[in-house]
């Protein structure tokens, strides 16, 4: 496993990345084994933990991609999800018997939804298949998660009781998914509390995940608020892909745990400067683009247009700017100029194009610009070229210019 084992350095929170599982299985993201594998090349650089590389059982390709990616990538742990079942326990042991750092993933429903309406059992028939089905894969694999899918509309004491069954069959991971998104942060944090205050004394070495959906907006805000009720295992995916709105993003949950050290006071192996290329990566293979607002790698997440803003930042980035761009990637601060932009800025893009506007003609290039601004909205450096030499040849003779920069 890259870095410190969540098991032994308390404040070290794992990364499981889920990408190429539950983010790619949602429509419009779906890899073959070639994407897959160039995925899971990037995950290991950037440094996840552990990369569930898919759900042997789902499909002959499926298990073939898994077989793929595990056996050609080293570094992190490999997984594959895998159902209640002594035939996806065996596909998925097939999958990954190429490499050693393998885990597999047993997930069951335990909510009364889920039981009734899926599998017409009682919480005694689900407890005890989910004990039976961590049994038969220890027998085969040495780290076992295991989920009880729904978690979160699960009755509360019936979850601990799984948890501590499946713990004591063997899981060495014990997940609680908000697989719908129905949680909220105070109400997460809580649960975790308490099955970390049920777990903990019994199984000191059990690690605590979480895996949280977008449906209502929270998935970021719920993991971190599982982080500070006890887990140390998060489920992530890259630009927040999965099943409906997705999952918990990857750079989001980075990012905010190193950004706001102050109030999670944990660490994980990313190298976060990796994020906004891994995040372009999926964005091609997947023919997705990734939105200007996106946070952290969407390519407005450190521009500035305001006039305001961008004279704030000229004078200090950091009173418009919590982190650095190139923590996360980007190269630079990048200033947009438009209709909301001010002379500072204006005149500080000029410079760097060679013109060097006297406090004279100012008034006439900015008038200019924004009349243009007006018109077309994004100015760009042509743009703000053509307005700056009509200016010139309304008011008087072109200076001396320097040679434009790159």
């Amino acid at each position: 496993m890259h870095g410190v084992d969540a098991k032994k350095d308390p404040n070290r929170v794992v990364i499981f990345d889920t990408t190429l599982r539950d983010g790619e299985q949602a429509p419009g993201f779906s890899m073959g084994a070639a994407a897959k594998l160039e995925m899971a090349r990037a995950l290991t650089a950037l440094g996840v933990d552990v990369i569930e590389a898919g759900f042997a059982a789902a499909s002959p390709g499926d298990e073939e991609a898994v077989r793929i990616v595990s056996g050609e990538v080293e570094g992190p742990v490999f997984c594959s999800l895998s159902r209640a079942t002594e035939s996806d326990i065996l596909a998925a042991h097939r999958a990954l018997s190429h490499n050693r750092a393998r885990r597999i993933h047993i997930f069951l429903g335990t909510s009364p939804i889920h039981r009734k309406a899926k599998f017409n059992m009682t919480a005694d028939e689900v407890l005890a298949q989910a004990v039976r089905a961590v049994a038969f894969a220890r027998t085969l694999f040495d780290d076992i998660e295991f989920s009880a899918e729904d978690a979160i509309r699960t009755e509360r004491a019936f979850l601990g009781d799984v948890m501590e069954a499946t713990a004591e069959a063997g899981a060495t991971t014990l997940n609680v998914p908000d697989t719908v998104g129905y949680s909220t942060p105070a109400e997460i944090s809580d649960l975790f509390r308490y099955l970390h205050g049920r777990i903990a004394p019994r199984f000191p070495d059990a690690v605590l995940s979480a895996h949280c959906h977008d449906d209502l907006g929270m998935a970021v805000a719920n993991t971190l608020s599982a982080i500070q009720g006890g887990a140390r295992q998060v489920e992530v995916a890259v630009n927040g892909i999965g099943e409906r709105a997705g999952n918990c993003a990857l750079e989001e949950v980075v990012m905010a745990l190193r950004t706001r050290a102050d109030q999670f006071g944990v660490t994980t192996g990313v190298d976060t400067t990796k994020l906004v290329g891994v995040s372009r990566l999926l964005s091609r293979l997947t023919d997705s683009p990734i939105v200007r607002n996106k946070a952290i790698v969407g390519i407005n997440a450190f521009a500035h247009e305001a006039g305001i803003h961008q004279h704030g930042v000229i004078a200090d980035a950091r009173t418009y700017e919590i982190m650095l761009p190139q923590d996360v990637g980007f190269d630079g601060t990048s200033f947009v100029l438009g209709k909301h932009s001010g002379r500072h800025a204006v005149a500080k893009r000029a410079a760097v194009l060679g013109h060097e506007i006297s406090e004279n003609l100012m008034g006439a290039v900015f008038a200019g610009f924004k009349r243009r601004a007006d018109e077309i909205g994004e100015i760009s450096d042509s743009e703000l070229v053509a307005i700056i030499e009509a200016a010139y040849a309304e008011n008087e003779p072109p200076p001396q210019r320097y040679a434009a920069a790159n």
